[in-house]
């Protein structure tokens, strides 16, 4: 790949799942990927996997003061981003509405949602200065349908759904956001929902290469769109 086809991506939820498995394929094909997760222990195993000019920084996407230290700091050291990609979610444990605890059902917005928009608003007015660049708000199939014992999970994809066509409508020329569902993809958190039945489902990193080039061809058209990979 040429210098000037490389791209500066942020990816969220970066070190495990279909995050871990983007960001692989991200630096496999050249790219130099700005990754982010709440385990410290997962973020030094992609620190000693990858290495610079990546960077990988244990972050918690639902306190907007670390993401806003954050991402000062790497858009010090780094031009504003090309890509972001929004990933960081949870999943509530499968119990009807009434029986999910508050704080559970607090935490999984203050993550999907929260979270969401404190990567925006700590790195767009940088991409909005430099005049380009593409938010991949991770969505889901249960942010355009719904199923029961995971409400506080639609309720959150539903959110950043109507975020992210707000945010597109927004945005200054040169630049779009995308909501993308990522499909069926043998995770963590979908064994959670099916158990060993996910097992029939593609794994992260089988899905990588396909959705890698997905992301990576989204451009200004595809603005305010909700896709599938």
């Amino acid at each position: 790949m040429a210098e000037r086809d490389s791209r500066l991506i942020v990816v969220t939820g970066a070190t495990r799942g279909i995050g871990r498995a983007l960001t692989e394929r991200f630096v496999e094909l050249g790219h130099t990927v700005i990754g982010c997760g709440r385990s410290q222990s997962g973020v030094g195993e992609l620190s000693a996997a990858f290495g610079g000019p990546n960077r990988f920084d244990t972050v918690d996407v639902a306190q907007g003061r670390d993401v806003d230290s954050w991402a000062r700091e790497v858009l010090s050291a780094f031009q504003a981003p090309d890509l972001v990609v929004n990933n960081a979610g949870i999943i509530n444990r499968n119990a009807p509405l009434w029986e999910v605890p508050a704080d559970e059902f607090a935490r999984v917005l203050d993550i999907n949602v929260d979270g969401t928009a404190n990567v925006i608003r700590a790195f767009l007015p940088a991409m909005i200065d430099n005049g380009r660049g593409i938010i991949v708000n991770m969505s889901s199939g249960w942010g355009r349908s719904t199923s029961p014992d995971v409400a506080p999970y639609c309720a959150s994809k539903w959110a950043v759904e109507g975020l992210t066509q707000a945010l597109s409508q927004e945005l200054p020329p040169g630049l779009a956001a995308v909501a993308v569902s990522p499909g069926v993809v043998d995770t963590d958190m979908l064994r959670s929902c099916w158990a060993d039945s996910a097992a029939s489902c593609p794994s992260p990193r089988e899905w990588a290469p396909g959705a890698a080039d997905f992301l990576l061809s989204l451009t200004t058209r595809h603005n305010g769109q909700s896709l599938s990979v």
